[in-house]
């Protein structure tokens, strides 16, 4: 698993945004400035359709006081399925989001699972990336959204501040 102070690893991803989708690599998707990456399992899935995307999508403003550059969404879904469901979230020109296909990202950041039925996926994890390092890492480790949730990530974004 991928720990603070290292880099984000360089794979091939799809990277949907409000201009269209366009092919890159993680490292470049991720870097640059201070990147907030949540990672769920699935679009539309339950859980991350109606807990974990829209606290961050209705927590915009917040981050952005926080010096938030930008915020990624990722999961092991095609670049088609991460549009239609950032348009039917309303979240594109707020949210981005990270299509990672074949998986290859979960797997370099040692963040994949396997899960019955709907196979390779992302842990559910949120990170916060400056200059395309990980400073933080929060892994799910129990259903529901409580350590990789929106709430949580602005409360170690405000520790940081205070204590900076």
């Amino acid at each position: 698993m991928i720990h603070s102070g290292e880099s984000i690893p360089s794979v091939p991803v799809r990277l949907v945004d409000e201009t269209g989708t366009s092919a890159v690599t993680s490292d470049v998707a991720l870097g640059g400035g201070r990147v907030v990456f949540f990672g769920l399992p699935g679009a539309f899935t339950p859980t991350c359709d109606t807990n974990h995307l829209p606290g961050f999508v209705a927590n915009i403003g917040k981050f952005k006081a926080f010096g938030v550059d930008r915020i990624i969404c990722g999961s092991v879904n095609d670049h088609h399925v991460m549009k239609a469901w950032a348009e039917r979230s309303d979240a594109l020109g707020k949210v981005e989001f990270l299509a990672d296909g074949e998986a290859a990202l979960a797997e370099a950041l040692g963040l994949s699972t396997h899960i019955p039925g709907m196979g390779k996926r992302f842990v559910r994890f949120a990170m916060i990336i400056e200059q395309g390092k990980v400073r933080d890492l929060f892994v799910q480790d129990e259903a529901g959204v409580t350590v990789s949730g929106a709430p949580a990530i602005l409360m170690a974004l405000e520790a940081s501040q205070a204590t900076a």
